[in-house]
């Protein structure tokens, strides 16, 4: 079989883009929108890449070898339909590897083209290095990479301010442009850098964005059965959803649908000068939704988000959840006009939608890793702003947290991981040592008290006291919540109910008490 660079042409456009990232996300969802607004805008520019870290099995060798070419496979429902979209890539250039190619690398600075820069480098990329010297070749870091790199330009262009550059960082940070720009004049600071560089920066545009799309990438067991359909092999086949969702928070002096015509491609971008109701709408609907129910949906018998938003209790739960709690939570004082509150309910809609992909296969157990954390940040802010608006702890995100505590019943804890048990098998649960140890000393006390016969009231009660000892433990965890939950007797109570129902008769009746009557 031909391979994809022996097949397709590639595409010789200005390199209008540096990318500090080779992997899939970037190449299914920033690469896969420059090479739409080539063909259908005047945006004429390609990527150059840059590999952020200095490691082996790189995918920058695989890019070069097929000279920037490669193919996405996105595949999701599109109002219940199922639909598969294939593209062939063509808006890289090439892959630098400035470990060992740095002269290359440095010699962007200098093209007066570029204007733009794109980044994933994971979460912990935009990160201080006190390592870094203005003399390496690189920097470790990627806050100093750009420093150093926005220096050279300067220089090169003698502070011409036309010349200065906008970054769309991609990093799933808060505020991800403010703390790179910050980072960077940091930098500029330490290596005394000059008042002329620091005021140059000024004219450089960072801003904060929220990205959305799943990308499961190189489909690996379908990957030969792909190559026949597409007629050509591709090692660089990345594989995602349909739904896109670029959110950026641009400034008023920079005029991004002119310079970056998202829009005019048809592309689904939302611009704004602030972005926090948008990245609390992800956070709360999107990831919440996915923590709220996958430990229940796992102690339920499920095994990937898909099976869980095809099973209809489970389903009828995640409803509840989304749009009889953390919806009315995301509107406190009531105050959201009709068509804000028509727009959350489109996105959530969306979400379900997304949920029931036949094609991504998210494994339940991949979402379950450090639950305590993400339970935190997802959906205890739902249940406080619930309890705020009605005045009553909200069922269903109080079941969640149950099934939590359900879920987090193992023992032997080692290494950050811990064995718990579903229908006698086994299974592996994931969070910080110390977490897991503490809930292992907590269910193996509350298991010696059922051993030895008390309390007078069965340990699956509601009403048990060992039991309600349990589950005022947890919540008292400042340290995990960042408050102790204790002080809402109604949220105690509606968790340690949820819990006694798991224990006494199952998750299946305990999601059936929490989801009602469903929508």
């Amino acid at each position: 079989m031909k391979t994809i660079d022996q097949v397709l042409q590639t595409k010789s456009r200005p390199e209008r883009v540096l990318q500090y990232g080779e992997g899939n996300f970037l190449r299914a969802f920033a690469d896969w929108q420059i090479d739409i607004l080539n063909e259908k805008t005047d945006f004429n520019g390609n990527a150059a890449v840059v590999q952020p870290r200095n490691r082996e099995g790189s995918m920058g060798a695989v890019i070069n070898a097929q000279r920037g070419l490669y193919t996405t496979v996105l595949r999701g429902l599109e109002n219940g339909r199922a639909v598969e979209e294939f593209r062939a890539v063509r808006s890289l250039s090439r892959c630098i590897n400035p470990y060992t190619q740095f002269d290359e690398y440095i010699a962007c600075a200098e093209n007066p083209d570029l204007r733009f820069v794109f980044s994933n480098t994971t979460e912990a990329g935009i990160a201080y290095s006190p390592e870094d010297r203005l003399e390496d070749q690189p920097q470790r870091s990627f806050p100093g990479k750009a420093a150093a790199f926005l220096n050279r330009r300067y220089r090169y262009f003698r502070g011409d301010p036309a010349r200065a550059l906008v970054f769309l960082p991609c990093e799933l940070i808060d505020r991800n442009g403010d703390t790179l720009r910050g980072l960077v004049e940091r930098y500029a600071a330490e290596w005394k850098l000059g008042e002329g560089f620091i005021r140059w920066l000024e004219s450089c545009v960072f801003c904060n964005t929220l990205v959305d799309r799943i990308v499961s990438g190189f489909p690996g067991e379908e990957a030969e059965a792909l190559w026949e359909r597409l007629g050509y092999r591709d090692d660089l086949l990345s594989a995602g959803e349909l739904f896109h969702l670029w959110v950026i928070e641009q400034p008023a002096a920079w005029d991004g649908r002119k310079e970056l015509p998202l829009e005019e491609a048809g592309l689904k971008v939302i611009r704004t000068d602030n972005l926090e109701f948008y990245r609390t709408r992800k956070v709360r609907i999107l990831n919440g939704a996915h923590s709220a129910a996958a430990l229940a949906a796992y102690l339920y018998g499920l095994d990937t988000v898909g099976a869980a938003a095809a099973d209809p209790l489970v389903y009828r739960f995640m409803r509840r959840a989304i749009f009889d709690e953390i919806i009315p939570s995301l509107d406190p004082g009531a105050s959201l006009d009709a068509s804000a509150l028509e727009g959350l309910k489109h996105f959530a809609g969306e979400t379900l939608e997304r949920f029931a992909n036949p094609f991504v296969h998210h494994q339940l157990l991949s979402i379950s890793l450090n639950s305590t954390a993400k339970f935190k940040t997802r959906v205890l802010p739902s249940i406080l702003a619930y309890r705020k608006r009605y005045g009553k702890a909200p069922p269903a995100l109080c079941c969640s947290l149950a099934a939590l505590m359900a879920f987090y019943r193992g023992r032997n804890p080692a290494g950050g991981e811990m064995e718990g048990r579903r229908a006698g098998k086994p299974y592996v649960i994931r969070d910080d040592e110390a977490v897991l140890r503490h809930f292992a000393a907590l269910w193996a006390a509350l298991e010696a008290a059922m051993a030895a016969g008390r309390p007078a009231a069965p340990i699956d009660d509601g009403d048990s006291p060992a039991l309600g000892e349990l589950v005022r433990t947890v919540l008292s965890r400042e340290d995990w919540w960042g408050e102790d939950l204790n002080a809402y007797p109604d949220i105690r109570g509606a968790v340690q109910e949820s819990l006694g129902i798991i224990l006494r008769a199952g998750m299946g009746r305990a999601l059936e008490q929490a989801a009602g009557d469903g929508l």
